[in-house]
């Protein structure tokens, strides 16, 4: 073992003079002002000759081609570190930048391109929004973002210092699970539980938050690694810039910590969870336009704020950071040195097919919508919220004529007595716990929604129950996928920890 570097920067995500196009939703936001700062949030670690930069981006994903233009972009400007063992994860908030490949052939999504080819002739697909010259472009936010990042994984890695660190264990109510369960064998995602056929929810929850404090020489805090199972997305419905839960964190840690102190904020598996309490539903402060949430008569309720609102993004924010600055006070044992490994895998897994009867009943569906609405003067957003479970089952039928396994890059990382288990989609929490048990460290960080765009990763009871999240169209892997996923994951954590 030799002794450990550890560097953090911070750069802001934020454009100066320009409005931005927010993602995350059906329907187009454009951002009014800015509600918190979105940051890309870098630690760069160095020991026994091997590396690492992590990156948390507020960002709601990091699809591939974002990925080649940081590492591309880093490459320019830092020759010392292999751009591969740059893994940047998002935070999954939905007040952050819409970003497109400059090199795609269309800005419509293939679902979306779907939905257009059934359209009668002279009919168009129309934005609610217009956006004019105030707002940054998908195509130039990438390239700006893009830049931002590799700035602050060059700055991390620049100002990395003999460090020292504690890895440590916290609880705050933070995720829950966010799929109903119905007495007729469906599931639906932010389903009404105040029904006669609720049964359950479909899954369980995390509180735990695994947590690394580092310090320089002299015992200073520096910087926090907190990995929650859950994605930062109270204020996904509004419109302004904001870091959502993970800023209002911030803000109070360093409040109470100091103001130079980092947090990269990292979301464990949590494809199936939310900061909300379906059970004990709080309706929101202001009308949100989700045909996913529907509740015809809410009842007044005693519980958490509103889960939509500024209210419950500073609750939650205020729940994390207190319970970090409450294990840093108890913190005895400082680490110097750690085993430090780095693994980049490259795993094959089995594409989510769609039978010939999936691929009918959408075509069905989409003739007859478009028959059904054949008078509208245009079809939006609308439209496309209520199809696109159609189109992208019609767009995968037609993928796996050509391939049948999907690619995704996958890191494990032994830092000391912790492994790290990144991957690129919304990960179901059951997948996180059974490699969480049955990992040989003593703390496990599962990273979601890093180093790639790949959709939800259902368990198979919620493919059986269906809905948003368990859609063929809601991801690429199904949970024949996962399993591999874990069964690698596991052998190659316990390998590292041998």
């Amino acid at each position: 073992m030799s002794k450990i570097k550890i560097g953090w920067a911070e750069d802001t995500l934020v454009p100066e003079g320009l409005k931005v196009n927010l993602a995350g939703q059906f329907f187009e936001r454009i951002s009014e002002y800015v509600e918190s700062e979105i940051t890309a949030t870098a630690m760069a670690v160095e020991a026994d000759g091997e590396q690492m930069i992590m990156i948390s981006a507020d960002m709601t994903s990091v699809p591939g081609y974002l990925m080649v233009m940081v590492r591309e972009k880093f490459a320019d400007i830092c020759k010392e570190v292999d751009p591969k063992k740059i893994i940047i994860a998002a935070t999954h908030t939905h007040t952050s930048h819409t970003i497109a490949d400059k090199n795609a052939k269309t800005g419509l999504s293939v679902a979306r391109q779907i939905l257009s080819e059934f359209l009668p002739e002279g009919k168009t697909y129309e934005n609610l929004v217009t956006a004019d010259d105030s707002v940054m472009k998908p195509v130039d936010a990438c390239e700006f973002v893009a830049n931002q990042i590799a700035l602050a994984a060059k700055n991390a890695w620049e100002n990395r210092e003999e460090a020292l660190y504690a890895n440590e264990f916290g609880r705050a109510a933070v995720g829950m699970c966010r799929r109903v369960c119905y007495n007729d064998g469906s599931a639906q995602m932010w389903g009404d539980a105040d029904t006669a056929t609720f049964t359950a929810l479909e899954g369980g929850n995390d509180s735990g938050i695994e947590l690394i404090y580092t310090f320089d020489k002299n015992k200073k805090l520096t910087g926090v690694v907190a990995n929650i199972a859950c994605p930062a997305q109270i204020l996904e419905q509004r419109s302004f810039i904001s870091a959502d839960f993970w800023g209002r964190a911030k803000a109070n840690i360093r409040e109470k910590l100091g103001k130079d102190v980092y947090l990269l904020g990292l979301g464990g598996a949590g494809g199936d969870q939310c900061p909300r309490d379906l059970i004990r539903w709080v309706e929101p402060e202001t009308p949100i336009d989700d045909p996913n949430v529907k509740r015809p008569n809410p009842k007044k309720r005693k519980a958490d704020p509103s889960m939509y609102d500024i209210s419950g993004c500073n609750r939650v924010g205020k729940r994390i950071a207190n319970e970090i600055v409450s294990v840093f006070e108890e913190i005895e044992e400082y680490k110097d040195t750690a085993v430090f490994k780095h693994m980049v895998l490259d795993l094959d897994l089995p594409l989510r097919k769609a039978t010939i009867e999936d691929y009918n009943n959408a075509v069905r569906e989409l003739e007859y919508y478009v028959e059904k609405n054949k008078d509208k003067e245009y079809f939006n957003f609308e439209d496309n919220a209520k199809m696109h479970v159609y189109s992208g089952t019609i767009a995968r039928y037609r993928s796996q004529q050509f391939k049948e396994i999907y690619t995704i890059e996958s890191h494990i990382i032994r830092f000391g007595d912790v492994a790290f288990s990144t991957n690129p989609f919304e990960l179901f929490l059951d997948f996180g716990n059974r490699i969480k048990a049955r990992s040989n460290a003593v703390q496990t960080f599962i990273v979601q929604l890093a180093c790639g765009q790949c959709g939800y990763l259902p368990t198979e009871k919620a493919e059986k129950a269906g809905h948003y999240s368990a859609y063929i169209s809601s991801g690429n892997v199904g949970h024949e996928g996962g399993d591999m996923f874990v069964r690698k994951t596991v052998t190659e954590i316990n390998e590292m920890f041998k």
